[in-house]
């Protein structure tokens, strides 16, 4: 990591994931509880921030979140940096319109947890566990990772989302926990790396879904 930036992470990631972004020189924001949504995932910041581009987060207004779907969704819009995915017809209208004024070209899915269910690897190509995301996604021509659904864990739920166990900050995908335990490893390694980026996780807890890892 050659950038020093911020990083906002859920106060309950992994110790390896914040240690590792300190001695890096990044400034870690260890996001808090949010009131408005279920207490599984009250510390992910991905229900409240959407990083739009490098550089440019968006802040939601943590009032209009509610705990029920689609209320929590209104703002978990993935962007690539040059498209945005989500179901659309939860997307809060000031998040949207930010994404049409930034130029992005808006794609339409069924999945409202959009950046929970995808990771963002560039401009192009992401990783999803969601068949119909990667349908669509292929359609509008990106590339597109389909991984295991599953093996993620989210504490009060069933499973949690790969999208939420991770983020791009600089050059390098660093993943909450041991991706290595994940069956589709190799894979998702690959993919990465054939993007010219690095890989980083942490063998000090298991891949564990924290609301994304959002570089400001």
């Amino acid at each position: 990591m050659t950038r020093m930036s911020k990083v906002i992470v859920s106060k309950d990631a992994c110790r390896g994931l914040i240690e590792y972004l300190e001695e890096g020189g990044h400034e870690v924001m260890r996001f808090g509880t949010l009131d408005k949504v279920a207490p599984p995932v009250a510390n992910h910041p991905d229900l409240i921030f959407c990083k739009i581009s490098v550089g440019v987060v968006y802040q939601g207004d943590p009032e209009k979140l509610s705990p029920k779907y689609p209320g929590d969704v209104i703002y978990n819009g993935c962007s690539t940096g040059k498209y945005f995915i989500h179901n659309l017809k939860c997307t809060d209208p000031e998040l949207l319109d930010i994404a049409r004024e930034a130029g992005l070209e808006l794609i339409n899915v069924r999945q409202g947890y959009g950046r929970c269910s995808i990771l963002p690897i560039d401009e192009d190509s992401i990783i999803t566990y969601d068949k119909g995301i990667a349908i669509v996604c292929e359609e509008a021509g990106l590339n597109v990772l389909k991984v295991t659904p599953g093996h993620v864990l989210l504490p009060g739920y069933d499973e949690g989302f790969i999208g939420g166990t991770a983020g791009r900050v600089g050059d390098e995908v660093l993943f909450n926990g041991d991706l290595s335990a994940h069956p589709d490893f190799e894979a998702i390694r690959d993919f990465i790396r054939e993007r010219g980026l690095g890989l980083k996780y942490f063998d000090d807890c298991q891949l564990t879904d924290i609301g994304s890892v959002i570089e400001v």
